[in-house]
């Protein structure tokens, strides 16, 4: 006998619904001028996130900003809903000659020197000031105060230490039952230790939606207590135990991802032993 559907109401089916598909709203028009490497999807996603699920229970967390594109998505959400919510942003804040060239110049941004775009998030982000807060610099070395947080937009667990560090940090601070996780790279083939992780905190975390291409979205149901982060740690696993897990993972989540990008992972694996790191895992 098939499962019965999910009540109306319920994250599943809310999220089953894809309200943010086709969204329009004069907020949303005016964020897409700041440049992101986001989806149309994934952009529409950002924005019904901050103006239809948020509540303001707590803090909206974006790990990995670029130039501030998905900070202005989260903000003009809050702002179209007439809650103060502040986005906190965090990244380097720097993009080489190749990056400013893809993404900046494209976008219209005129030419300048340097990899520092700090100030250029800042003026990019001025129409949503002080609603958003830019802290800059290595995220290995920042922490989290432990104030709730609502939304956690990450984009930034592009090492397995990386991800190990964000989920210690931040989904302590989790909200159960209300808390959403984006994970922006889950189904990246060059970032295995992302799908291990969440499928090691299976028991925390509900996944709700894909957004292609890489996007999955989680409600938090439970808190991970410290106990089950650092056995959920991907820091430390050898190959052997990342292709397993990875696997395990595969058959998890094939309802919403289907199975090809797990057998992606397990290859990008396989042709980098020991490898942990997003962009050392490119080679075949």
């Amino acid at each position: 006998m098939p499962p019965e559907p999910p009540a109306e109401d319920t994250p599943a089916a809310i999220f089953a619904a894809r309200p943010w598909r086709g969204l329009s709203d004069p907020g949303l028009e005016a964020a897409l001028g700041v440049p992101s490497m986001l989806s149309p999807e994934e952009t529409q996603l950002y924005f019904w996130l901050a103006r239809d699920w948020s509540t303001g229970a707590g803090a909206t967390i974006d790990l990995g900003a670029f130039a501030g594109g998905s900070a202005a998505r989260l903000a003009a959400g809050h702002r179209a809903a007439a809650r103060p919510t502040p986005v906190i942003a965090y990244d380097q804040f720097t993009a080489d000659e190749s990056v400013k060239q893809r993404l900046l110049y494209s976008a219209g941004i005129p030419p300048f020197a340097g990899n520092d775009i700090l100030l250029l998030a800042h003026r990019l982000l001025t129409p949503w000031k002080p609603m958003v807060e830019l802290r800059a610099g290595d995220i290995m070395e920042q922490t989290w105060s432990g104030d709730p947080v609502e939304l956690l937009v990450i984009d930034a667990a592009k090492s397995a230490t990386l991800a190990d560090h964000i989920a210690d940090q931040f989904f302590p601070a989790l909200i159960p039952g209300r808390s959403i996780v984006v994970q922006q790279d889950f189904l990246h083939r060059v970032q295995p230790w992302l799908a291990v992780q969440m499928f090691l905190l299976a028991d925390y975390f509900t996944p709700l939606a894909r957004v292609p291409r890489d996007c999955m979205v989680f409600l938090c149901n439970r808190v991970p207590p410290p106990r089950a982060l650092a056995a959920a740690r991907t820091v430390g696993l050898d190959d052997a135990a990342m292709v397993r897990l990875v696997r395990r993972a595969a058959r998890l989540y094939q309802p919403l991802a289907g199975r090809f990008w797990f057998a992606n992972m397990v290859r990008k694996l396989r042709a980098n032993p020991g490898e942990r790191t997003a962009w050392r895992m490119w080679r075949e």
